[in-house]
């Protein structure tokens, strides 16, 4: 259940950002540009990135869904590394603002979290654990 709360919230003010444009974010429009436009992402995968990491993150939260959600952050975090360039920036975040860029610890984190969930699913206080005891 922590690694799943904990998980949910890291992710919720992400998604937020992508898809409400708030906490400094973007919102859709914004965020759809970027990723199409300078990111030269496919549209669906732009959109795809915006739903999971919103309606995931309070998926998880709720506990609704988990190891589904949690694939699905597994993948988009798998991508990020693989397309952008947070491995070159070395394993570091960007604390102190002396780095080309952010590094990819953050995302190795919500990997090693969304893969305990998948393991483990929703844990006893989630949907998930309502749904499989209901008759």
């Amino acid at each position: 259940m922590i690694a799943r709360l904990t998980l949910g919230l890291v992710m919720f003010p992400h998604g937020a950002q992508k898809l409400l444009g708030i906490f400094g974010g973007y919102g859709f429009k914004g965020t759809m540009s970027y990723f199409t436009g300078t990111l030269h992402l496919n549209a669906l995968l732009a959109f795809l990135v915006i739903m999971i990491e919103f309606f995931g993150s309070l998926s998880l939260l709720a506990g609704f869904a988990t190891r589904i959600w949690a694939f699905a952050l597994i993948v988009v975090m798998a991508g990020i590394l693989i397309t952008s360039t947070h491995v070159q920036n070395g394993f570091f975040m960007n604390w102190t603002g002396q780095q080309a860029g952010e590094g990819y610890e953050y995302h190795l984190l919500v990997i090693g979290l969304a893969l305990t969930l998948l393991f483990t699913g929703g844990a006893k206080w989630s949907v998930d654990s309502l749904i499989v005891q209901a008759p």
